[in-house]
């Protein structure tokens, strides 16, 4: 069996705004997306934008309970269960499955201060350790929260208590949690998937692991593809959920399908000059692509993979109009394959290309290639 796979719902958060009629006009737009330069100075940051979180988590107490990445992610599946029409379906989302792409979650950072200085006395710094990690930590975390916490509190807050699976790993993680997605649909083993992401940029701790990597850009904005070398990424706080259904569920139920999900295809390279080209023009091949008008390139900026792979699509698609998501929302990681697949499923219900190509070149890790279509 070899279903076709629609998209019903989308939702979205970024420095561009949420839902998609934004994230379309930031498109559109182009020039510099809203950017930080001055919070962690040197380093740039895409802002989440001010939400009313009361939209999507109604209770108080659970958006105390939450950190931003998790607010975030929690508020864009409200928006794709909305888009979908399935907000206040309760039989629908109790047999919804979930799968969720997200690194680690944010530190108490006054926990690990306290923690640090008191090491420097202790008579026995094992103990003392292991005394104020079990004291002094939130039952919410341990050293950070935990990716699956994500799952955990959409199925809290919205109600979806399907099978749910956690994916961890940067930006490969999201091309695998959308893989595995696409692929259990179109195989008929379940009929209905949410599918999506978070992350939160604005944390002194993600700055400095990345840092320490040399995978920032500093000071002012520029476009991903003038970044030259070092090069580097600007992370950007975002969110992304797809509603995934089989064609067939979709209209029964009275669905409007916004595109149709035709491919889903991933790689890992040991990174070797002219790998990263190679991967992509066989995941080209595997995801069936023939002439796209747009492809979204979730490209890092990061040196020398940003060139490789952009000259690669110059190769392979040389008519189609190339746009870095990274110019439209920054890095997010885990979320860029979700969100590059939303933005293409949203171009193509506006009915603005009938073929539309993601990439998701990992900055260390992890190649990608999405098709998207009309349904």
């Amino acid at each position: 069996m070899n279903r076709s796979v629609v998209v019903t719902g989308l939702g979205l958060v970024s420095c561009a705004g949420e839902g998609v009629d934004a994230h379309l006009a930031a498109l559109d737009a182009g020039g510099a997306p809203r950017t930080d330069t001055e919070t962690f100075a040197p380093y740039p940051v895409h802002p989440a934008p001010a939400i009313a979180w009361d939209g999507q988590i109604p209770k108080r107490s659970d958006q105390r309970q939450m950190e931003a990445w998790q607010r975030l992610g929690v508020y864009a599946a409200g928006l794709a269960l909305d888009a979908a029409g399935v907000k206040d379906d309760a039989a629908f989302k109790q047999a919804l499955h979930l799968v969720v792409a997200a690194g680690g979650g944010e530190r108490d950072y006054a926990a690990d201060g306290a923690i640090l200085t008191g090491l420097r006395e202790a008579e026995d710094p094992g103990a003392y350790l292991n005394e104020r990690l079990q004291n002094d930590l939130r039952p919410t975390l341990f050293l950070a929260q935990l990716s699956n916490l994500l799952a955990g509190n959409i199925a809290i807050v919205h109600g979806v208590t399907g099978a749910s699976r956690t994916f961890m790993g940067e930006e490969a993680a999201g091309v695998d949690a959308l893989r595995i997605a696409q692929a259990r649909v179109a195989s008929g083993q379940i009929n209905a998937i949410l599918v999506g992401g978070s992350y939160s940029a604005e944390r002194p701790d993600v700055l400095v692991i990345h840092e320490m990597g040399g995978f920032l850009a500093r000071d002012a904005y520029r476009p991903v593809f003038e970044r030259g070398a070092p090069g580097g990424f600007i992370l950007g706080s975002c969110a992304a959920f797809l509603m995934l259904e089989s064609e067939a569920h979709a209209a029964a139920r009275g669905a409007r399908a916004l595109a149709r999900l035709d491919a889903v295809t991933s790689d890992r390279t040991r990174r070797a000059p002219g790998s990263v080209a190679a991967s992509l023009e066989a995941l080209w091949r595997q995801a069936g692509l023939s002439g796209p008008e747009h492809v979204l390139s979730g490209a890092t900026g990061v040196a020398p993979i940003t060139a490789e792979e952009r000259d690669a699509l110059a190769r392979l698609a040389p008519a189609a109009r190339l746009q870095a998501l990274g110019d439209v929302i920054g890095h997010g990681l885990e979320v860029a394959a979700p969100f590059g697949a939303a933005l293409a499923a949203a171009l193509v219900a506006a009915g603005r290309a009938r073929e539309v190509a993601v990439t998701a070149v990992g900055h260390r890790r992890g190649e990608g290639v999405l098709r998207l279509g009309p349904a």
